[in-house]
C-alpha cells in the first residue's frame, strides 16, 4: 500500500476518495485477500486517518460489492466464487455487447483514434511483462470502460461500472494466469475497435460478446478443474 495519509492532507482530491481508491486497488490486487477481515483500527493507523473517514470509504466499497459487513463479524473482503463470477460474466456478455453496439453509433472518430492509441500502450505493457499479464488500470486506461463511455448510455455505464466491473477486474488481476490469453485478448480488442471504426454495429456486438464469452468459459473450466480436485481429495 501507499504511504499513510492524513485528515489534514491538503489535496485537490478529497481524502475519502483517495482512501477509497487505495483500498479498492489493494482489494483488486489481492493485497487485502479475498475473504479477509478488515481491521478498522489497523487501517486507520496505517493511513493516518480518522475512523469516520475510513468508514465512509468502506461504505462505498460495500456499494461496489467488494466489501461485505455483518453486525457480529464486521467488514470482510468479498470472496470470489465461481458461480458468482459465471453469473457476472453472463450478464456482462449481454450488456457489454449492447454497449459496443451503441459505441459504434456514438463514438467520435477522435475517440476511436484514442482507443487505438490506448491499445498500443497496452501492447507495450504486455511486452514489458513478457506476455504474462494484461492488467488494465481502472477508468480511462481500461479498454472496456472506454467503450462503455462511448456508448453514451448512462444507465448502462452505472450498471457495469459498479460491482460487476470491479469483480471482474479482481478476477482478471488475481486469477488470469494463462500465458496465451494476454496477447490473444489484445488481438480481440483490436478486432473490436476495427469493427467500431467501420461502423459495423452487428459485427462489433458479436465480437464483444464472443470476447467476454471466452473469459466466461475460462472461469467455467477453472470451476470444473477445482471440483475435480475436491473429488480427488475425497
Amino acid at each position: 500500500m501507499d504511504l499513510p495519509l492524513s485528515d489534514n492532507d491538503q489535496s485537490a482530491t478529497p481524502l475519502t476518495d483517495r482512501i477509497f481508491d487505495l483500498l479498492q486497488d489493494a482489494i483488486i490486487k489481492g493485497e487485502i485477500p479475498a475473504g479477509g477481515k478488515i481491521s478498522e483500527p489497523e487501517l486507520a493507523k496505517t493511513y493516518g486517518i480518522s475512523r469516520g473517514t475510513l468508514r465512509e470509504a468502506l461504505s462505498r466499497l460495500e456499494e461496489r460489492q467488494l466489501v461485505v459487513r455483518s453486525p457480529n463479524h464486521g467488514a470482510r473482503v468479498i470472496s470470489l466464487s465461481y458461480e458468482e463470477l459465471i453469473e457476472t460474466y453472463q450478464i456482462r456478455e449481454v450488456l457489454g455487447g449492447l454497449g459496443c453496439r451503441l459505441a459504434v453509433q456514438n463514438m467520435t472518430d477522435g475517440e476511436i483514434e484514442e482507443l487505438k492509441r490506448l491499445l498500443d500502450e497496452h501492447e507495450k505493457s504486455i511486452k514489458e511483462d513478457q506476455g504474462l499479464s494484461y492488467y488494465q488500470k481502472e477508468g480511462e486506461f481500461d479498454f472496456h470502460y472506454r467503450i462503455l463511455q462511448g456508448s453514451r448510455n448512462k444507465k448502462l455505464l452505472a450498471i457495469l461500472d459498479g460491482g460487476l466491473y470491479q469483480l471482474i477486474r479482481m478476477y482478471r488481476y488475481q486469477f488470469s494466469t494463462d500465458s496465451q490469453r494476454p496477447l490473444q485478448a489484445l488481438k480481440e480488442h483490436r478486432r473490436i475497435v476495427d469493427a467500431i471504426e467501420e461502423r459495423d454495429e452487428e459485427l462489433a456486438e458479436l465480437l464483444m460478446r464472443r470476447h467476454i464469452r471466452t473469459a466466461r468459459l475460462s472461469v467455467e473450466a477453472r470451476q470444473i478443474k477445482a471440483m475435480a480436485g475436491e473429488r480427488g481429495k475425497g
